[in-house]
């Protein structure tokens, strides 16, 4: 740092020639002391003495005849060694420094005028609010003024349902008018540290609290407040955003922000005609420890400034839907969910926690919340939110095209020792299957029924309907005697449904004598866990592989009340008499190994069986 003010000091370079300037020694250290005594951020300023005191040394002089010219150099070394494009020297000889000009006395009626043109208020079908403001007026004036305001501008707006407020076209404001607006969007208690600014010129913070009281009543926490900005929002504008964003009361919709400061000033710099423009005071958020300025502040919902009001009424509009969305979604996990106890909860944990959606943007924002928050009340990660697609328009394909579709479907293969190998992805409704059974039969059962050993592959298998599982199950099951599989228990009916092999199937059955190994991952799922559970339970088979995904039983959909909203719910559960099934929890194999193992793993352990025997 030292060094690089130490070459903008002593040297300036202006394209590819190295220039020096007459003005350059005495206005170089006059400006490097305002910056010194003003600039906001003083740690950047390291080394900047070591670089006044050669600048005053230097005595190989030359000159830049245009000012304009110098001014524009001086800008770009210091911007470049600092790193701030807020720092500028200009050459401004008719330069009069602006000054607000004070609100006169005015009669009330012509006070009234003058809020009246420069303050927007408007209450939009389904009562929600619209200010716009386009300057932030401070403590002194709102002193003055505050009961007007209050007449005037904010009784209208407190019966509103929501507030829409314009920041869009703010680019001026006081500092200490910040603590008064978010106050109004916030509770009385506790007091929340809002912002620090820190002064350069007299080297102190200033913290900033919400206000205990205040004219008037507060909007409150609990209504949509949605802010609008644009890149024309800024300086105290961009405060008031940043603050209310991170305090998570308000959604910021439209363009990110000017990326302003809290204070400029503009400082002569000693008897020339030179000014520097200097950020003197800095805003560091309590919540973030950054601050808005220079970057700006990026909205929750990015939108050209022009849609911003459109899609406020769009978010604010889904809002109000919300609280009847999530009272619906609580009864129907609570009449639906195949574990009663555990729905019941579901549903008296979520109408509590119906104030964690007040910053919901969107539709798919919703869904995405609603899935992850009855995901982690029930612990069941097939209870989420879902889309309603329609059923396929019923197929007439010909026998050719059931062939096809089978032998896609179906892989088989046979390996040493007569071990026989089959692999399905989807268990199929069993009207479908009971339709084409005899073609199954012919072009994949009849490949390894006749093998002395079977493994079947569920590794890829995501599920599909359980209809077909006592069916499936009977082929490993002797005709002589009917064994019960399992136990369903559907909760919208209050029935349980006994699950039995079937006493006739087509083809042969493959019997229960000889052996059988399913190869399962994480990824088996479903329909294809129920099948292993049952196998696994009757000691039908061994499992090898690992642990199954957990799912559950086909869910079924609903829609939430009269919204776009749907719900995917497991409505049945496995026999828990004798503790819980594999819901949730998966199916443990015998033999645990990673899946891409599981092949080998099974046919050596086959292999080594048959090898055994023959000796």
């Amino acid at each position: 740092m030292a060094k690089s003010l130490l070459l903008l000091a002593s040297v300036l370079v202006f394209g590819n020639v190295a220039i020096h300037s007459a003005f350059a020694p005495d206005l170089i250290v006059d400006m490097a002391k305002i910056l010194l005594d003003n600039y906001c951020s003083p740690e950047k300023l390291t080394g900047m003495q070591e670089a006044i005191d050669a600048a005053s040394s230097n005595t190989e002089i030359l000159s830049i005849p245009d000012p304009d010219t110098l001014a524009s150099v001086l800008t770009g070394g210091v911007q470049s060694t600092i790193n701030d494009p807020r720092l500028v020297i200009s050459n401004e000889p008719n330069y009069v420094p602006a000054v607000a000009p004070a609100l006169p006395p005015l009669p009330p009626d012509q006070l009234i005028g003058v809020l009246q043109s420069s303050i927007k208020l408007e209450v939009l079908e389904g009562n929600i609010g619209y200010l716009r403001i386009d300057h932030i007026i401070g403590e002194e004036l709102a002193d003055k003024i505050g009961t007007l305001l209050l007449e005037l501008v904010w009784k209208k707006i407190l019966p509103t349902s929501a507030l829409i407020f314009d920041l869009r076209y703010t680019g001026s404001g006081d500092l200490s008018g910040i603590p008064y607006i978010v106050s109004y969007f916030t509770d009385a208690e506790p007091l929340i540290h809002i912002d620090s600014v820190y002064d350069r010129p007299s080297d102190t913070t200033t913290e900033m609290w919400s206000m205990p009281k205040l004219l008037g009543e507060r909007y409150g926490t609990k209504k949509s407040l949605v802010i609008l900005t644009s890149a024309n929002t800024k300086g105290i504008a961009e405060d008031v955003a940043y603050c209310l964003k991170n305090l998570k009361r308000a959604t910021i919709v439209g363009e990110k922000t000017a990326g302003g400061s809290v204070k400029i000033d503009k400082i002569k710099i000693g008897d020339t005609d030179f000014y520097v423009t200097v950020p003197s005071a800095k805003s560091i958020n309590p919540i973030t420890g950054k601050s808005w300025e220079v970057t700006g502040v990026t909205p929750d919902v990015e939108v050209d400034a022009e849609d911003a009001v459109a899609v406020a009424i769009k978010i604010i509009n889904l809002r109000a839907e919300i609280p009847a969305i999530l009272e619906a979604t609580g009864a129907l996990v609570a009449d639906n969910y195949a574990f009663e106890n555990v729905g019941a909860d579901v549903a008296e944990k979520l109408a509590a926690a119906s104030s964690d959606y007040n910053l919901i943007s969107s539709k798919v924002a919703l869904e995405t919340k609603l899935s992850a928050d009855l995901m982690t009340l029930s612990g069941d990660k097939c209870l989420k939110t879902t889309h309603n697609i329609p059923p396929l328009p019923p197929m007439n394909p010909s026998p050719e095209m059931f062939i096809e579709l089978i032998k896609v479907s179906f892989h088989t293969d046979l390996f040493e020792n007569n071990i026989g190998y089959l692999r399905f992805d989807m268990f199929g409704n069993f009207e479908e299957v009971q339709a084409i059974a005899q073609i199954i039969v012919e072009h994949v059962w009849n490949k390894v029924v006749n093998t002395d050993a079977l493994i079947v592959d569920l590794r890829n298998n995501v599920g599909g309907a359980t209809t077909a599982i006592p069916g499936f199950c009977s082929y490993f099951f002797d005709a002589d005697k009917q064994v019960l599989l399992d136990k369903l228990y559907d909760r919208p009916s209050g029935t349980t449904k006994e699950l039995w092999t079937l006493p006739e199937l087509t083809g042969v059955r493959y019997g229960s004598k000889k052996s059988l190994i399913i190869l399962t991952s994480r990824a088996t799922a479903g329909a294809a866990e129920e099948f292993v559970y049952i196998m696994k339970k009757h000691g039908r088979a061994m499992i090898v592989g690992e642990t199954t995904n957990g799912a559950s039983h086909p869910p079924e959909t609903f829609r939430v009340g009269d919204s776009d909203v749907f719900l995917s719910i497991p409505t049945t559960h496995s026999d828990t008499a004798q503790g819980p099934a594999w819901e949730g929890a998966g199916v443990t194999p015998h033999i645990p190994v990673p899946a891409d193992a599981a092949l080998d793993t099974a046919k050596g352990i086959l292999n080594k069986h048959f090898t055994g025997a023959k000796k």
